[in-house]
C-alpha cells in the first residue's frame, strides 16, 4: 500500500447536519461545489455503502471509489480503488496503485451554529499541494450553497 499523508479541512456552516450533506452530495450542489478541483466535476453513482462511484472531469478522467460507510447527515467514507482515464477504469497500473485504499472521509458534527463539515483525505505528494489549496476553496463553496437555503 503507498505511503499517504492525511490532510485535514474543516468548516462551519450555518445550517442542520441533514442538510449540509444533502447539498454536498445532491448531484447539482455537487457541480458546483467541487468547481475548486475542476470545471464540471460530476459523479456517476449512488451514495450506497458498499456501491462503486465513479468521480470524474469532463473529459472523462477522474478517480473509481467505493462507498466505504454513509449514515447520511452523519458520516461518509470513501475508499479509492483506481482511476479513470477518458472514462475506463483502472484498478492495477502505477497511477490506480499509487491511489489505492486512500480514504476520504467526510463527518458532519453538529455545534450550536448548524454544522462542522471535517474533511480528511488522504494523499499521494503529487496532490498534495494541489489538494491542500483547493479543499478551503471548496469547502467555503459548500458554506454558500448550504447558508442560501432548501435546494430546489
Amino acid at each position: 500500500m503507498p505511503d499517504f499523508k492525511r490532510l485535514f479541512f474543516a468548516v462551519d456552516i450555518a445550517a442542520p447536519p441533514a442538510l449540509v450533506c444533502q447539498r454536498m452530495l445532491d448531484p447539482e450542489d455537487y457541480r458546483d461545489w467541487t468547481t475548486a478541483f475542476c470545471e464540471g466535476s460530476h459523479y456517476e453513482g449512488r451514495w450506497l455503502a458498499g456501491e462503486r462511484i465513479r468521480f470524474l472531469a469532463p473529459g472523462g478522467d477522474g478517480m473509481l471509489s467505493e462507498i466505504a460507510g454513509h449514515r447520511p447527515g452523519d458520516y461518509t467514507s470513501l475508499r479509492h480503488l483506481g482511476v479513470l482515464s477518458n472514462g475506463e477504469e483502472d484498478t492495477s497500473g502505477d497511477a490506480a496503485e499509487a491511489w489505492a485504499g486512500a480514504l476520504e472521509n467526510y463527518r458532519f458534527v453538529p455545534t450550536p451554529e448548524g454544522t462542522r463539515v471535517e474533511v480528511e483525505q488522504d494523499v499521494t505528494p503529487a496532490y498534495e499541494a494541489y489538494l491542500a489549496a483547493a479543499w478551503p476553496k471548496a469547502l467555503q463553496r459548500l458554506k454558500a450553497l448550504c447558508e442560501r437555503g432548501a435546494p430546489g
